[in-house]
């Protein structure tokens, strides 16, 4: 797409060539059912109306908008940009499983620091009420990791024994 940028619309400014593209980008990503020529139809009759009341954001086309180098351009630039709104569609399943192992991978990494380090004493003291209130013995716990499981056990037996 950045190259095909490179070399279209040779006659306009930087900044109205970075402007159109950026609203023709848009317009591709909100209409994903329409095809290019669809698109390039609707934009050249609003475009129209909007230069009809004097109120159009982009003035510079009022003499553009027949052109066919101006069309042709702007077809070849929306069907880049549905080649890659659809290129990225597609990637959407590899990225969140990309996510979904990052997470995983993180939780794990968090896991084995906390087996490292020893366990905090808002852990000990909590653990120490749990078993005084459900009379259960005391282990000795070595981690952060070791205390964070006895208390989830001794408070999920005491959840199943409620119920």
């Amino acid at each position: 797409m950045y190259e095909l940028k490179k070399q279209i619309y040779l006659n306009l400014t930087k900044t109205q060539k970075s402007a159109l593209c950026n609203f023709l980008r848009a317009l591709v990503k909100k209409t994903p059912e329409k095809s290019p020529d669809e698109i390039l139809e609707k934009f050249i009759e609003d475009e129209r109306y909007y230069l009809e009341i004097d109120n159009s954001r982009f003035e510079f086309l009022a003499n553009m908008l027949d052109d066919e180098g101006f069309l042709s351009d702007t077809i070849k630039y929306l069907k880049e940009c549905r080649k890659y709104y659809d290129y990225k569609k597609s990637q959407e399943p590899i990225i969140k499983a990309q996510k979904e192992f990052e997470k995983k991978k993180r939780e794990f990494l968090r896991e084995v620091k906390m087996s490292k380090e020893s366990p905090t004493k808002k852990q000990l003291y909590y653990y120490e009420k749990l078993c005084k209130r459900y009379n259960i013995e005391q282990k000795e716990l070595s981690s952060k990791l070791e205390a964070r499981d006895e208390i989830d056990k001794i408070l999920k037996s005491a959840e199943s024994g409620i119920d």
